[in-house]
């Protein structure tokens, strides 16, 4: 039977608390850190050579859908009743509403080191401790709507033009495409500024700290992000019945993407799973 993905700002008390718990858990087992270590490896730019899956991809959107999935398992072999909630940033827009509340991700980082000390994921508490990352800091950094370089997070506009687009991905299938879904939605943008980012990437700037580079998973609010991200395909595969993931087959030996992404059916490191496999999850879990 399928099971719930809920909005952040609906969860009870008791759901907050074991959703906490049961992260903290996933933790102390030295799981979660396998999490930040894998997309810190699959955390490939267009610029560099070989395969990118996770980012800059047509496969951006199934990659984190398997990725979230494999996360949830982890959690629920905690708490059964455990799943990812989303954060609807277009509603939820506050630095102290939910999610940055204290029973459940805690607040923004102190201004002098952007250090989080509140809630049960700060330093102090000593159950979330960085072991993996970009940096060698130990405690959980946020610096939410960057104070000294402000930046708002995406409109319902903003998200709307990602939904619009009737195509999933188009060539050259990476970060420079302006037209297409998956682009539109994990915002890879041009100029300066704001207009440099959009969607899911601007979401990433506006919290800051841990959440940028391939170390975000650091931040526990990266799942809720991506939990309202994959949402986000859902409703998109709803309004455009028919359109599937792009490309369908593999670009051509004399392609400059000629094995660099993945097409519809080919296999997606470092699960042995096809982007074609991921498109229906509507017997695993559903969202509220």
């Amino acid at each position: 039977m399928a099971y719930t993905r809920k909005d952040v700002s609906t969860l009870t008390s008791a759901e907050k608390r074991r959703f906490v718990k049961a992260m903290l858990e996933v933790k102390r087992r030295g799981e979660y850190d396998e999490f930040v270590r894998t997309h810190i490896e699959y955390y490939t730019s267009d610029g560099e050579d070989g395969l990118r899956t996770a980012h800059m991809a047509p496969s951006f959107l199934p990659w984190h859908r398997r990725f979230l999935l494999e996360l949830e398992k982890a959690l629920r072999r905690v708490d059964s009743s455990v799943t990812v909630p989303y954060w609807d940033w277009t509603r939820e827009r506050s630095k102290t509403a939910v999610p940055w509340t204290k029973d459940l991700l805690g607040g923004n980082g102190r201004p002098s080191d952007h250090q989080v000390t509140t809630g049960p994921f700060a330093y102090a508490h000593g159950n979330w401790t960085i072991k993996e990352g970009v940096t060698d800091g130990e405690f959980l950094t946020r610096d939410l709507g960057r104070a000294r370089d402000p930046i708002a997070l995406p409109t319902k506009d903003e998200l709307e033009s990602a939904l619009a687009e009737p195509v999933y991905d188009t060539a050259p299938w990476d970060s420079t495409v302006t037209k297409g879904f998956r682009n539109r939605l994990e915002g890879w943008g041009t100029g300066r500024g704001s207009a440099a980012w959009r969607n899911h990437n601007r979401v990433h700037r506006w919290v800051g700290g841990a959440m940028l580079g391939g170390a975000s998973v650091n931040d526990p609010v990266f799942w809720m992000h991506h939990a309202f991200i994959d949402l986000q395909w859902y409703r998109w595969q709803r309004r455009h019945r028919g359109a599937r993931y792009l490309p369908a087959d593999p670009p051509g030996a004399g392609d400059e993407q000629h094995e660099r992404i993945v097409a519809r059916h080919q296999k997606m490191p470092p699960w042995d799973v096809t982007p074609d496999s991921l498109e229906d999850v509507s017997r695993i879990y559903r969202y509220a």
